[in-house]
């Protein structure tokens, strides 16, 4: 099992590059650069960032690996889809542009594609046509009833020339006799996604909701939405389950830690992606060096 965390730049960008090579030493396997709208990776606020209409999530995010593929492959690029053609076509464009290829030789011609998917279909593609799938919230005991037939569905179709499906967990992590008041830190984050996200802030296009209620907190997840959306958003952060929150996250005893990580890993977790709480940088990376004892080799 690799482990991975998310980069923190808040505190700026030459600080993070610094700690960063702390973790690394610590046993970090993978870095996520996150997106927020921010100095990020390229994000995923479709239309209230891009000005792209979000419609066939699907079949576009299918036409967007293949040609990312291909580029890679420094093929010239030609792809006629429902969705991108490339080079415009008569009509769409001037009519002038050329079939171009990459100038640039990248380091490996298959980099690896992970898809953030949710609902069904999704994760169906992603199991189908990318190296790695990372969802969020990840309930161990949960995965199977909420993502297990499209997972399966997307693996039977899956190209044998690709890698077995790289299944990203992520967590909050925490380790100690004392340490369970850090689950309390993501109420908030839960009420938010929950509560008010989605591509559309309405009752029936909040892909967060529809998880919570797969895995079978729905009344709870009503009342969340309720009270989130009404702005009473501490309301909602109270009306967060304490067993989601506990079956989302890495915090308690070390024997209780181990026992979650072994739950992701019979699950099909081969990446944690794990978030490191402690007050201190020298804290935070022996939080590292204990989840990597911990965590299958």
């Amino acid at each position: 099992m690799r482990i991975g965390m998310a980069l923190n730049y808040a505190g700026g960008f030459t600080e993070t590059v610094a700690e960063l090579a702390d973790y690394e030493k610590a046993g970090l396997d993978i870095v996520f650069v996150p997106e927020a709208y921010s100095f990020d990776a390229v994000s995923q606020v479709i239309e209230g960032w891009h000005g792209v209409p979000y419609d066939a999530p699907v079949g576009r995010t299918r036409e967007i690996i293949e040609i990312c593929r291909q580029v890679w492959r420094r093929e010239r690029l030609e792809h006629t889809g429902p969705h991108y053609q490339i080079p415009l076509p008569p009509g769409r464009g001037s009519g002038l542009g050329k079939p171009l290829k990459l100038i640039n030789r990248p380091v490996r011609e298959q980099i690896p594609i992970v898809v953030a998917a949710l609902g069904p279909k999704n994760v169906e593609l992603a199991a189908e046509a990318a190296e790695g799938w990372e969802p969020i919230f990840y309930y161990p005991e949960k995965a199977a009833a909420a993502w297990g037939e499209p997972l399966a569905a997307g693996r039977a179709r899956r190209d044998p020339s690709l890698p077995p499906l790289d299944v990203v967990g992520q967590a909050p992590l925490a380790i100690g006799d004392d340490v369970a008041g850090y689950r309390e830190l993501a109420r908030p984050v839960l009420a938010l996604y929950i509560g008010g996200m989605g591509p559309h802030r309405d009752r029936g296009r909040n892909f967060y909701y529809e998880l919570a209620v797969r895995f079978g907190f729905e009344t709870a997840a009503n009342a969340c939405q309720d009270a989130y959306l009404d702005g009473r958003k501490d309301e909602a952060a109270a009306l967060v389950p304490a067993e989601l929150l506990a079956g989302t996250s890495l915090i308690g005893p070390a024997g209780y830690v181990a026992e979650r990580i072994a739950a992701m890993a019979e699950s099909g977790v081969t990446t944690l992606n794990v978030t490191p709480l402690a007050p201190t940088h020298t804290d935070r990376v022996h939080l590292i060096e204990r989840i990597r004892e911990l965590a299958p080799a």
